[in-house]
């Protein structure tokens, strides 16, 4: 059975709760999730608040959108190569 999928803020929000004085278990078993998966998102974003997690994302957006760029741009060059070779 699969599970909800959390984004990034959701994760970090459950987070700060145990961080509140709360016990993992209680957070855990209030949101249904393990303590495996709660120690994996502590150690993938422990200390980031929400708005550096939004900025992340911004950036990891926009870094694969260059590298989508940067692709295209070598493709086109080596098809203009290719047709260069072919005239000589």
């Amino acid at each position: 059975m699969k599970g909800k999928r959390y984004t990034t803020e959701e994760k970090i929000r459950i987070l700060r709760e145990a961080d509140g004085g709360r016990t993992i278990l209680e957070v855990c078993r209030e949101r249904n999730i393990s303590e495996q998966t709660f120690h994996r998102w502590k150690r993938q974003f422990g200390m980031m608040e929400i708005n550096e997690a939004r900025r992340l994302k911004d950036l990891e957006r926009e870094n694969a959108e260059l590298k989508k760029m940067l692709a295209e741009a070598l493709l086109k060059n080596r098809v203009l190569e290719a047709v260069c070779e072919k005239k000589w």
